[in-house]
């Protein structure tokens, strides 16, 4: 089992920056972990936006977040970081942390594919 909790989320303008954090904690969780970010906004489905495939630490973006966005982690205090910048309007939503130690690259994009989940912070960008 693996237990994920995000922080860092809040109300912020638009062009501002944001740091999100989750920390994970359980027996399955090691470095080879593939760990990863994904954002739901109210009456659209959970689509992905960033990842760190397993321990080789190679990254994967949105195409929307490219740029702007970046994932790392820290292996010696397993918690993952998502560092938004010039966030946008249409950034709003929950951001949830996931951890999966199976999945393979080409599931890395469906949600429905990823074991674990946080219960998610709520980012508001506004104008």
């Amino acid at each position: 089992q693996v237990q994920l909790v995000e922080s860092g989320g809040g109300l912020v303008q638009a062009g501002a920056s944001l740091r999100l954090s989750c920390a994970a904690s359980g027996d399955t969780f090691s470095r080879s972990t593939t760990v990863g970010w994904f954002r739901q906004a109210p009456g659209r489905e959970r689509e992905f936006v960033a990842a760190i495939f397993r321990s080789y630490g190679r990254t994967y973006y949105a195409d929307s977040v490219k740029g702007r966005f970046s994932i790392s982690r820290d292996n010696a205090k397993n918690t993952v970081s998502l560092v938004m910048n010039s966030l946008k309007l249409e950034d709003t939503g929950v951001y949830y942390c996931a951890a999966d130690s199976t999945i393979i690259l080409s599931s890395l994009y469906e949600a429905q594919h990823w074991d674990y989940w946080g219960q998610g912070t709520q980012v508001t960008v506004s104008s």
